[in-house]
């Protein structure tokens, strides 16, 4: 849990009380799902973190697993 704190923080950079203005997020957004950047606001925002939540999570759960790597432990694989 404290990893998905860390990453919304260093990911939320400038916008932490909006992280749908977060330019960083905007385009993980527009990559995942084709939408443009400036159009991503509150409410699209909120309904993608909602309804990818399983695949966030899991992408959540990967990034973790790297950075073990990266930083010479070792990952776990569950």
């Amino acid at each position: 849990m404290l990893f998905i704190l860390r990453f919304l923080w260093n990911a939320t950079h400038g916008h932490r009380l909006a992280p749908w203005r977060s330019p960083y997020l905007r385009w993980r957004i527009e990559t995942y799902t084709g939408a443009k950047m400036a159009e991503v606001d509150f409410a699209t925002f909120w309904h993608f973190v909602w309804h990818e939540r399983g695949e966030l999570l899991r992408f959540l759960q990967w990034a973790r697993r790297m950075e073990r790597i990266a930083r010479g432990k070792r990952a776990r694989f569950n």
